[in-house]
């Protein structure tokens, strides 16, 4: 059975083109030619495919405090050269982390997981040329607090 909509014209563009990774210009072909369709929906469907995404358009992964780490020093490195992709990818991962963490329904420990991590995506948010070191300073204080 043929997957429909976006994600199976999605499929049927990357079986065409073959490409390695996603990089900029494919990313601002792939949201043209699926237009209208959300750069949250577009990430995700790509996530999917395995292939690699170039920041800031793979976004901020949170699945771990490293994965958190990682990708906001990637998304870091890239913000000079697009300032407003950059923020929006990590504005769009912390609203989802805040949503996690005010959710009743979710672990305390995930909720409270959650919650740091959008602290650390609002100091990137604040200053991403701070970032580096404020996450170095925190995770110190991290491990002091739990001596």
């Amino acid at each position: 059975m043929a997957t429909r909509g976006k994600a199976g014209k999605l499929a049927q563009l990357l079986a065409e083109r073959k490409p390695p990774a996603i990089n900029a210009e494919l990313w601002r072909e792939l949201a043209a030619t699926l237009a209208p369709i959300s750069e949250g929906y577009l990430r995700r469907l790509l996530q999917s495919t395995g292939l690699p995404i170039a920041q800031p358009f793979g976004g901020v992964r949170q699945g771990s405090f490293e994965e958190l780490e990682a990708s906001l020093r990637e998304i870091g490195e890239e913000y000079a050269r697009s300032p407003e992709a950059c923020r929006r990818a990590v504005i769009q991962a912390k609203d989802h982390a805040r949503l996690v963490s005010r959710n009743e329904k979710v672990d305390p420990e995930k909720r409270k997981q959650k919650t740091e991590m959008v602290e650390w995506m609002l100091v990137w948010l604040e200053n991403p040329g701070i970032f580096d070191t404020w996450v170095e300073l925190r995770k110190q204080a991290i491990r002091f607090a739990e001596k």
